[in-house]
């Protein structure tokens, strides 16, 4: 029922691209620049101005915009609740999920929910908790799942799961490491820990803070995007990693990784929903229930 012309105008606003806009909404850009024109027309306003290749908002423009994602979201939430009168959950709910979170919790999770829920068209956004938190904001998304110690204002956190990173390395690996080390014996060690910007190296530095120890202090070898590349790393490298106790079950249990005990540095993190405050319910909350009951399988 909502106004494709609205999705459109909102697609090219924030990407400031009439290309980009074709590509994300998969229209053909003649098909865009015809919305856009036909909504000029209505308002009898022009809503971009043209310099060249680039385009930028008029002030009518901004304007439109600062309503749009109200008016979407508000239709998305009508036909929710409209479907709902039946006992129908119908729709689009677009996730998004930092990298631990999308590759060891949500697979089992979303196979239960697509199955339960099968008119629901579901789509999941991968990023660093930083990125997701941005893609919220942006209303590129209307769920995030994010892991970390950081908190934004503007955004609701609900905790639905309890996590904890561990030091381990490959049990083939030359680096000869007791079971315990202390923090201060990290600054000697090798290390490869995930970028900047992820949860994981969030909690990483706040453990070492309550030990006086500082990021930079660390002999760091590499940053990488993801846990997998950090396994795969430590499989061709003697070093040591920090990485999710969920991300290693497999290989603790093969054998082919072992923990590597830090005393007295605990890394306890929450695995958190992420929404925009005000802008609770609908799709978003059904999913959030959903896996809050699901999470003691997890």
């Amino acid at each position: 029922m909502s106004d494709f012309r609205l999705k459109v105008f909102r697609s090219v606003a924030k990407n400031l691209s009439f290309t980009k806009a074709s590509q994300e909404l998969f229209v053909s850009q003649p098909a865009i620049t015809k919305h856009i024109q036909e909504l000029e027309s209505t308002y009898q306003a022009r809503l971009f101005d043209r310099q060249g290749s680039k385009i930028s908002l008029t002030e009518a423009g901004k304007l439109l915009l600062e309503h749009c994602d109200r008016i979407l979201e508000d239709y998305k939430q009508l036909e929710y609740e409209m479907h709902l009168l039946h006992n129908e959950y119908t729709g689009e709910l677009k996730l998004g999920a930092s990298t631990t979170i999308a590759q060891y919790v949500l697979p089992p999770l979303l196979g239960s929910f697509i199955r339960k829920f099968s008119q629901v068209n579901l789509s999941l956004l991968n990023g660093n908790s930083r990125g997701i938190e941005t893609a919220l904001q942006e209303h590129r998304i209307d769920l995030g799942l994010v892991e970390g110690i950081y908190r934004l204002p503007n955004l609701k956190y609900t905790t639905f799961l309890e996590d904890e990173l561990v030091a381990v390395v490959h049990t083939k690996s030359k680096l000869s490491l007791p079971e315990e080390i202390t923090p201060e014996d990290l600054q000697k060690i090798p290390l490869v820990l995930r970028e900047r910007g992820s949860g994981t190296l969030d909690v990483i530095e706040r453990a070492l803070s309550g030990h006086n120890i500082k990021l930079s202090n660390l002999n760091v070898l590499m940053y990488l995007g993801s846990t997998e590349s950090i396994k795969l790393f430590l499989e061709n490298a003697d070093c040591m990693g920090i990485v999710s106790i969920r991300s290693i079950f497999k290989e603790l249990t093969a054998g082919t990784f072992r923990v590597v005990e830090i005393k007295d540095m605990s890394m306890l993190r929450e695995l958190c929903f992420v929404q925009l405050q005000g802008q609770e319910g609908g799709l978003s909350q059904a999913f959030m229930q959903f896996a809050m009951h699901y999470d003691r399988k997890l």
